[in-house]
């Protein structure tokens, strides 16, 4: 039997969000057929929106000390925040959103570089929660700072 294929092409309004896409598909014909019922399909599909999500951050310390193997001090450095920010810059919402972010928090030794103070969530619910079971997390190697090749 002879066969017909064609695409389809659709395009949605930001205004008006669907769930289901359905169209109909008739074949008509001059001559007389035994089953004309088997003419007509319909097809209903699940619409799923595209996001356009614009991921950020900022800090508020663009300096950093590196001091030389064996003179680390245990005191805690300066406070700094930092600020993610997730956007959505299209026009369909968007639920369900998760980022995950991994600290860098340990360094020669297993020294401690870096202890979360404070969370302050804005429409977002945030965990802290450590390193997942079976997962090392690879210290920063050691760099003697005191040789200097010349």
């Amino acid at each position: 039997p002879p066969q017909v294929s064609f695409t389809l092409e659709l395009e949605f309004s930001c205004s008006i969000l669907l769930d289901r896409a359905e169209v109909t598909l008739q074949a008509t014909s001059d001559s007389t057929e035994a089953t004309p019922e088997d003419n007509v399909v319909k097809v209903s599909v699940p619409i799923r929106y595209e996001p356009d999500l614009f991921l950020s951050s900022n800090t508020n310390l663009h300096r950093y000390e590196v001091h030389p193997l064996g003179t680390f001090t245990h005191s805690s450095g300066p406070e700094f925040t930092t600020m993610v920010k997730v956007q959505n810059f299209g026009c369909y919402p968007i639920q369900n959103v998760t980022l995950h972010m991994a600290l860098p928090a340990l360094g020669h030794r297993q020294a401690t570089i870096l202890s979360v103070t404070r969370v302050l969530a804005d429409n977002a619910t945030c965990v802290l929660q450590p390193s997942p079971e079976g997962t090392q997390v690879v210290p920063v190697p050691p760099e003697d700072l005191l040789h200097v090749d010349r």
